[in-house]
């Protein structure tokens, strides 16, 4: 039987996951191998948004794996072409580029905007803006593009040519975003930050900017897009119109996948040979994602994301009217931040490992924040279980040791 031990001995020290070791998961509901039983909302970072083993995946990839389970890019395969055919019939978009994960589909999108900039306006044109508080990815220019200390200490230089402004800060963001930028990078709602919105006025300024300026937008929607907010991609409820989106965590439902999506005139910079990928466009992952859309596109599922965020706040709300001990709760869709109050016995990890004790699993964000993120069609009775044990939990914390 697998150990904490063992992730000691053998893995490198980058995670310090839970001390227990979920062996088995069904919709919203995993065990662990002593068959404790937890209530999953964290979905994997918002990926398992239709829970997990959800049977029309199952479906779709069992019959996929008796025909064809890897391909090189050097030819092309049916489920990856289906699914960028529905990706752009269901978006702003007219082609398709698959990644495998997130910070893959930023690498890609960064490098389309500045061979596009170069190309158009020549190679002065190479500058990228980024937000503080954002979070992109792992590698080395999605850190550079996080721009948080924390993220890049120890792994200098950083790639070269990003500047960063606050986010939600329009004082100041007309010597940012100039001739030289390429490209603006955003996070509709900030997600590491705590579930932060991007407010009207800002979008406002940055589209005029980027429209004076010549500079592409991209929007990353890795964790916002797939269903997350209650439309399709966020930017359906932002007013703003993308030249790149990039997306990943629940296209795949837990299968390795990321994408980008763009206009024909911006993918036309980009020859044969300008960017490539291995595992991108793998016909097993392609025809998962393609389900996922399929499921995740329904007016009914998106109705039903907006339902259930009301009866997040409700429960929440009343949680904090009994235990006084959330600063603000912040929401879109099944996207949920809840600032904690710190105290002496109360902070993210204490909290953490209480709901764990107790049969919940539950995110963080920021330094402070607690982040709820469920499968997008948890059931009703699930999340107010759910919120039952947190709000024990926090409870117990609030009592005084004896």
């Amino acid at each position: 039987m697998a150990t904490r031990k063992q992730f000691d001995d053998y893995m490198m020290p980058v995670y310090n996951p839970a001390n227990f070791i979920p062996s088995k998961a069904k919709g919203s509901i995993v065990w662990d191998d002593k068959k404790k039983k937890y209530i999953d909302f964290a979905s994997g970072i918002a990926v398992t948004s239709l829970g997990h083993c959800y049977p029309p995946l199952v479906k779709v990839l069992n019959e996929q794996s008796k025909k064809i389970w890897h391909l090189s890019n050097a030819m092309t395969n049916a489920p990856a072409l289906d699914l960028a055919k529905k990706l752009c019939k269901l978006t702003f978009a007219e082609k398709v580029f698959f990644a495998n994960s997130g910070a893959e589909a930023m690498e890609a999108a960064v490098k389309t905007a500045r061979k596009y900039a170069n190309t158009h306006y020549g190679k002065h044109k190479n500058e990228i803006v980024a937000f503080a508080d954002a979070f992109h990815g792992r590698t080395m220019m999605t850190i550079a593009l996080n721009g948080s200390e924390r993220m890049t200490a120890g792994f200098g230089p950083m790639p070269s040519g990003i500047k960063h402004h606050p986010y939600n800060e329009i004082k100041g963001l007309e010597k940012v975003i100039t001739k030289k930028t390429a490209a603006v990078v955003l996070e509709l709602v900030q997600g590491e930050a705590g579930i932060i919105k991007a407010k009207k006025n800002f979008l406002a300024k940055v589209k005029k900017l980027c429209k004076e300026k010549n500079v592409l937008i991209i929007l990353d929607e890795v964790q916002s897009g797939v269903g997350r907010t209650g439309t399709l991609f966020a930017y359906e409820q932002f007013n703003i119109k993308p030249d790149i989106v990039t997306t990943a965590k629940g296209l795949g439902n837990g299968f390795p996948i990321g994408a980008i999506l763009t206009k024909d005139h911006i993918a036309e910079s980009m020859q044969v040979g300008a960017h490539g990928t291995t595992f991108g466009g793998n016909p097993l992952a392609c025809s998962v994602a393609l389900e996922v859309i399929n499921s995740m596109s329904k007016k009914t599922v998106l109705k039903n994301v907006l339902r259930k965020e009301k009866l997040f706040i409700k429960k929440l709300k009343e949680i904090n009217k009994n235990l006084d001990c959330f600063e603000r709760i912040n929401t879109a869709g099944l996207w949920i931040g809840c600032k904690l109050k710190i105290t002496e016995t109360i902070n993210l990890d204490t909290v953490l490992q209480q709901c764990y004790k107790n049969g919940l699993m539950v995110l963080k964000a920021n330094n402070n924040t607690i982040r709820i993120a469920p499968s997008l069609i948890i059931e009703d009775k699930l999340i107010k279980d759910g919120l039952n044990i947190m709000e024990k939990s926090i409870a117990q914390l609030q009592r005084p040791r004896v």
